[in-house]
């Protein structure tokens, strides 16, 4: 499609936006008619840790909305010599989970609880055994709940209780709607793509909860699925995204969805058996079930899809922040030499030095822990690498031990579903930042996993892309499956490239994963005696 085409489509409000609130980095990213991005403008932010707990600020989330619309609004004036009056549809997507509480004036309770914190386990473990339904740390129940158990003052005041895309939905619209993949990750989900009856009612006849003047029920979203129109953008949120006054009002609105839903569409991942997985600062893995799992399992996670369809998630709180932080030494260093690197060729550096190291990273360990992780029964976050006067400590083993430990908490997780469950797939699709360099992430996450391994030619595209090809869905009317659409309309023209275990490499990642396992009880000693120092 040429700019004036493009152009003309822009004039005329044949587009869709996805707005994804990341981890690191709030996106924005128009597309059309072709599902392919136009335009795309950012914000970086980052968590903090306040009085213990990980949070971003109120206000930054709609610093990080606006200037990352803006952003894009500029490119779009900048390359197509027209100004965005009017958008088609837009969809909201954020990092799943967490906890957003809101009196009956609409404020903020406490600070957003992201689904970093780790302080939920006693009411987590709880719930599970009430429900006998997995209820991971990180969820909205389990942070309420949590906050029940803690006697916390605001509970009494709770009157709406939503995930981070939620509320900017909300704030956008006016409408308290979301999506049933995100609110899979508030409270338990049944067949019917609903909040589960009997859960609710369980929940309500705590005595704990009963001390409360609320119900569950009446303080949590409404839940729809994928193409349902979920309101329209308001004159106030049309100048919440867009001060200028250049935006109008009356955009439909897609059911706002987590980072996970948006993750199976980027990657089409939302039919029975396929599979998907997706790396950054934090890490997860998604398989669509085509038959319930034989038990209940801590540290496997049931969702939905976008369209309702159960899901096996394998959810990781650490994976590329050390990566990251380590990165920036080596940016430091090269400009203490005066070299000038871009962020990709730095990384595309490192990680090809990998291809001279060790199978098994010549015996080094490292944990990337920027917080608690709860599959290895891990409290609180310190990045560790521990190697003994043997150890061949060199770059490229040292690079390889950073991308080991990424991936090593994954494949714990995913022995459970493929070894205790016989849980297979028919592909699995890897999305993320690690797979910009070609080739090298890909081949060490299919090597730890012992899993063939499929990247996409869009790969880069993730989240926000696929929320506006959610938004895009709207719009169309939704007139055939969310999985047939993406087939016949999305990903007609889609390559893979897929990378099959090497025999050497899953020999090295798993001699290097006895010794990540066996070597945790130094991650747990760190934090005490960090803490001791504190």
């Amino acid at each position: 499609m040429d700019l004036a085409q493009t152009a003309k489509l822009i004039q005329e409000g044949q587009t869709a936006l996805g707005i994804e609130f990341g981890s690191t980095q709030i996106k924005a990213v128009l597309i059309t008619t072709d599902f392919q991005p136009i335009a795309s403008g950012s914000y970086l932010w980052e968590n903090s840790l306040q009085d213990g707990i990980w949070t971003y600020s109120q206000a930054e989330i709609f610093t990080g909305l606006k200037k990352s619309y803006a952003q894009l609004a500029a490119n779009v004036s900048s390359k197509y010599h027209v100004k965005i009056e009017t958008i088609g549809s837009i969809g909201i997507s954020a990092m799943m989970h967490g906890y957003l509480p809101f009196d009956q004036h609409d404020q903020l309770l406490v600070p957003f609880r992201t689904w970093r914190n780790t302080i939920t386990g006693d009411a987590a473990a709880k719930l599970t055994k009430l429900f006998n339904f997995n209820i991971p740390l990180r969820w909205s129940i389990a942070h309420l709940y949590h906050a029940i158990l803690q006697k916390e003052a605001h509970v009494a005041d709770i009157n709406y209780l939503t995930t981070l895309a939620g509320y900017v939905h909300w704030q956008l619209s006016g409408e308290k709607n979301i999506g049933v993949g995100d609110a899979s990750g508030m409270f338990p989900v049944d067949a019917t793509g609903h909040f589960d009856q009997k859960c609710l009612q369980l929940f309500n006849d705590l005595a704990a909860v009963q001390k409360y003047p609320w119900q569950i029920e009446k303080i949590l979203p409404h839940v729809l699925k994928a193409g349902t129109v979920a309101g329209h953008l308001t004159t106030a949120g049309a100048h919440l995204l867009d001060p200028t006054g250049t935006l109008q009002a009356g955009s439909l609105m897609a059911p706002p969805e987590g980072d996970a839903g948006t993750g199976m569409i980027s990657t089409n991942s939302v039919r029975l058996r396929t599979g998907n997985i997706s790396v950054g600062t934090s890490e997860f893995s998604m398989v669509v079930l085509d038959s319930p799992l034989k038990k209940v399992h801590q540290d496997i996670d049931i969702v939905t899809t976008p369209a309702g369809l159960p899901v096996a998630m394998v959810h990781i709180n650490n994976c590329s922040s050390d990566i990251n932080a380590w990165s920036r030494v080596f940016h430091d260093f090269a400009a203490r030499l005066g070299l000038d690197l871009d962020e990709d060729k730095l990384y595309s550096t490192l990680f090809l030095e990998t291809a001279k190291a060790d199978p098994d990273a010549g015996g080094l360990v490292n944990y990337s822990y920027f917080s608690g992780e709860p599959i290895t029964k891990t409290q609180a976050g310190r990045p560790l690498l521990v190697r003994t006067p043997n150890s061949k400590f060199t770059l490229a083993n040292f690079m390889l031990a950073q991308l080991y430990s990424a991936y090593a908490p994954l494949k714990i997780g995913m022995d459970i579903l493929t070894q205790e469950e016989g849980v297979t797939t028919d592909v699995m699709i890897a999305q993320g930042g690690l797979f910009k360099t070609p080739v090298v992430g890909q081949q060490i996450l299919a090597n730890m996993l012992n899993l063939p391994i499929s990247v996409m030619t869009n790969a880069s595209l993730g989240g926000p892309w696929g929320m506006a090809v959610l938004a895009q869905y709207v719009a169309s009317g939704a007139q055939e499956s969310l999985e047939d659409y993406l087939d016949k309309q999305v990903f007609v023209k889609a390559e893979l490239m897929t990378l099959s275990p090497e025999p050497q490499g899953v020999q090295g990642a798993a001699h290097y994963l006895k010794r990540y396992q066996t070597a945790l009880p130094l991650e747990n000693q760190a934090a005490v005696l960090k803490d001791a120092v504190e």
